[in-house]
């Protein structure tokens, strides 16, 4: 298989606090082995507010959250919506510049210095706009962006996943829109009347807490 692409969000028990994330940081040596196996190329974990991300790359075969991070049932609250519990919720991909063609394009060829999470949330009534335009960027090659860049939604808060130094490339999957609709001047796009404001007024994404981080090459920790 090609590499797959993962997110996940998972909220915690009220109450749950530090010892909740001293649990995913204990549980994430079952990721860094995962790593070692070659079973996923990358694997991060992050926290904001009573929110867990995380970001992974399947090589070998999909792999569950809970696999990743086993044995936080008792710290992670039950999303409604299901008949069977669930836990995690599986984040929907809305952008990316580009995309895993195979392990060996996707692996990295300089060293990773730093991996990053962020969040930000969009106006409900904007969301489909937001997607709209940003497929169309991303179907059209617009313009070239950060290889590993990726931003997921789940209902109108954005969780993106990063790395650094960025790499820009052209990407090597061809894209599956014919069109020209992308704005020449991507300001245009006004997506700054997409986002919700912070309480301190800042618009877009702001970075959250990484709580583990790993890579297949040589066994990186961050």
């Amino acid at each position: 298989m090609t590499i797959a692409r993962k997110m996940y969000r998972a909220q915690l028990r009220a109450g749950a606090g530090s010892a909740a994330i001293d649990a995913v940081r204990q549980a994430s040596a079952a990721a860094e082995r995962l790593v070692r196996e070659g079973v996923l190329m990358t694997a991060a974990g992050f926290a904001w507010n009573d929110n867990l991300f995380l970001y992974y790359e399947c090589v070998k075969r999909d792999v569950a959250p809970e696999e990743l991070v086993p044995g936080l049932e008792a710290y992670l609250a039950e999303w409604p919506g299901k008949p069977e519990p669930r836990h995690w919720i599986l984040m929907i991909d809305v952008f990316h510049f580009n995309e895993p063609a195979s392990a060996l394009h996707w692996r990295r060829k300089q060293p990773v210095e730093r991996r990053a999470g962020r969040v930000a949330h969009l106006k409900p009534e904007m969301m489909s706009s937001y997607i709209y335009y940003h497929y169309q960027l991303q179907e059209e090659r617009a313009f070239s962006g950060d290889k590993y860049e990726i931003i997921a939604m789940h209902e109108n808060l954005l969780f993106g996943y990063q790395e650094f130094p960025k790499v820009i490339e052209e990407p090597v999957v061809p894209g599956r829109l014919s069109t020209k609709g992308t704005p020449e001047n991507w300001e245009d796009s006004r997506m700054d009347l997409h986002f919700q404001a912070w309480e301190d007024g800042h618009l877009y994404f702001k970075h959250i807490d990484q709580l583990f981080a790993y890579y297949d090459e040589g066994g990186e920790q961050a």
